[in-house]
């Protein structure tokens, strides 16, 4: 998956995220009443979406160590927000098998693959246009948002030393641990998922602890 966040200059604190989706298909490939031979492609999906992001126009500096050059600061950059994708896995929704020659053409072609998607496949990829190609329509479930480093004021408070002593310090006590365990409310929620409908079972609410 490829991300790229860009400003909006007609409209500031706004962004465009576009994304690019790409896919490893395989499929069954049938010739006759012979045994099927596996074959994999590659999809390829473009989104553009537009969202607010806020302004900032701090410029950020780093002194972490530049592992590919000497040990001088991160070169300068923007504040811009991260744009984050989560996605889940797609759902084949039609596929069909058609001639090189019946292709319409489109703007579709693509034109630059990177090589750590190339490196997915067990062979180079074929371009021509000699054979069938295998045209898949995919549905695609994602959530696109944008995140943006902030800095918060927390109150802190100093170390605090526990003053109170134990009142069981001689061995002692005169609470009975045991009656003191009949009053912890039973976690149900521990033994069973809660309920998101509504509060847990009034089965459940009848279940005591047991101290022996």
């Amino acid at each position: 998956m490829y991300i790229d966040v860009e400003p909006i200059g007609f409209n500031r604190g706004f962004y465009t995220v576009d994304v690019r989706y790409f896919y490893r298909v395989t499929a069954d490939a049938f010739v006759g009443a012979a045994r099927p031979v596996q074959i994999c492609g590659l999809c390829v999906f473009d989104k553009r979406v537009i969202l607010f992001g806020s302004e900032g126009n701090a410029k950020v500096f780093s002194s972490e160590v530049v592992f590919d050059g000497l040990d001088e600061q991160n070169i300068m950059k923007s504040n811009l927000p991260t744009a984050v994708v989560e996605a889940v896995d797609p759902i084949v929704l039609n596929m069909k098998l058609v001639d090189v020659c019946e292709c319409r053409p489109c703007d579709c072609e693509l034109t630059e693959i990177p090589p750590c998607i190339c490196a997915c496949f067990g062979s180079d990829l074929c371009f021509g246009n000699d054979g069938k190609r295998v045209y898949v329509t995919l549905g695609q479930f994602s959530i696109i948002r944008l995140e943006r480093e902030t800095q918060l004021l927390m109150p802190v408070y100093d170390y605090c030393m526990p003053e109170k002593e134990c009142g069981c310090g001689g061995g002692s006590c005169e609470d009975d641990p045991c009656e003191i365990f009949r009053h912890v409310k039973f976690p149900v929620n521990e033994f069973f998922p809660p309920n998101a409908m509504g509060a847990p079972c009034d089965n459940y609410q009848s279940v005591k602890g047991c101290c022996t």
